[in-house]
């Protein structure tokens, strides 16, 4: 079975972080997505969707993001219910991020020093160095031969 979701959105709101009975760490937050189509004003609708990062995940998010910073979240579809004080049943769908990256330019994160990418150690962060675009050139042209090519 398959159950993965990559959104890229704006949080809604000031990420706030919860600490569980158990002392994990928790943040619930909300990513507005601009759907890929204009509505019929020629405007863009948006889609805000309900997301969930733990532990480490969440930290990160709570120290470097505010409202309007555009987060990449790599995760997956999860559902619960419960019976509200009206003893109705509530489903709710949210999204579990179990990778991040922050993708707003180092000027907007007020001074943040490089930013924190997806990676595949367990805590859903890594710590990139410097703000380096490692793929502009200096300038010199690049010689390939057909040959160089891999189709």
């Amino acid at each position: 079975m398959i159950n993965r979701t990559v959104l890229v959105g704006r949080l809604t709101r000031d990420p706030e972080l919860r600490t569980t009975r158990s002392g994990a760490n928790v943040l619930s937050f909300t990513l507005a997505v601009d759907r890929n189509f204009k509505n019929q004003d020629g405007s863009r609708d948006a889609d805000f969707i309900q997301c969930v990062a733990w532990k480490k995940t969440a930290e990160i998010i709570s120290q470097y993001s505010h409202k309007g910073s555009m987060l990449g979240v790599d995760g997956r579809i999860q559902t619960r219910n419960y019976d509200d004080k009206n003893g109705q049943r509530v489903y709710v769908a949210e999204v579990i991020a179990d990778q991040i990256a922050l993708l707003n330019s180092k000027n907007s994160n007020q001074g943040q020093q490089g930013g924190y990418t997806p990676n595949n150690n367990g805590n859903g962060v890594n710590n990139q160095s410097g703000g380096r675009d490692p793929f502009a050139g200096s300038g010199d042209t690049v010689d390939i031969s057909d040959d160089d090519l891999p189709f």
